[in-house]
């Protein structure tokens, strides 16, 4: 079963369209890469997923259950990071995540266990203003984490981090859907940053979506149309660049 489903999801700002008449399809349970260069439409598609843009045409459901009809309900169950996280400067990491514990009513032990999820134990107390870029992303993932929410919505989460931040939390959002049995739609514009967490993965550029699968898939695909397959970055930039021929613009 999908956990997310559009149907000819579409949203247009005037005569720019940011998201033409897109149908995904991400799986229950599964770790999803939304996968498009800078401006193809990831982050409002998110948006949209979390209320926060409305939709010019099309339909979309969450869990089975249409999103406009539902609303209330369904954002419940989302845990999301877009964009920059925010919080409040002079309240320390652990205090921010409470008040989103309290929102929430979960137990007191949540706040303590969401810091050592993303390896933030022993900078817990320590002012949020104070955090640098890759410790606020760690705790953006936290406060999206906390509620142990069904589905987890995250747009470049590993943006800050050095290498070895990187590979862990591309290892824990690999390990959430067996571990807290939720489904991850997870963007970037590095094909490769999903080649280690995905499990499947859709290439949006321009508003379209040029393909839906596995990676092996892409790999199939991509040697049909003659494109390297040999590094899965070069494939995705040669998708990109084809697309763009195809429709008379530059890069």
């Amino acid at each position: 079963m999908n956990m997310i489903e559009t149907k000819d999801l579409t949203k247009a700002y005037g005569n720019f369209v940011a998201v033409s008449r897109l149908n995904l399809h991400v799986k229950r349970g599964s770790v999803y890469g939304f996968l498009g260069p800078n401006g193809a439409g990831k982050s409002t598609t998110m948006k949209m997923f979390l209320g926060l843009i409305a939709p010019s045409g099309g339909t979309f459901s969450i869990g089975g259950k249409s999103f406009l009809a539902h609303r209330r309900e369904l954002l419940g169950s989302i845990g999301s990071l877009i964009e920059a996280p925010s919080f409040y400067g002079n309240l320390t990491g652990a205090e921010n995540l409470d008040i989103i514990r309290k929102i929430l009513g979960l137990p007191a032990s949540s706040v303590d266990q969401a810091l050592q999820l993303v390896g933030l134990t022993e900078h817990g107390n320590k002012l949020a203003k104070k955090y640098s870029l890759g410790m606020k992303q760690r705790l953006g993932l936290a406060e999206a984490l906390i509620g142990r929410p069904p589905v987890l919505i995250l747009d470049e989460p590993t943006n800050g981090l050095d290498p070895v931040g990187i590979h862990e939390i591309r290892s824990l959002i690999r390990s959430l859907p067996q571990r807290y049995d939720c489904t991850v739609l997870v963007s970037s514009h590095l094909l490769s940053e999903m080649e280690l967490m995905a499990d499947d993965v859709g290439i949006l550029n321009r508003g379209r979506l040029l393909f839906e699968g596995t990676l092996e898939d892409l790999r199939s695909q991509a040697a049909q149309l003659g494109y390297p397959t040999d590094n899965l970055e070069d494939t995705f930039l040669a998708l990109i660049d084809d697309d763009n021929r195809k429709r008379g613009v530059l890069k």
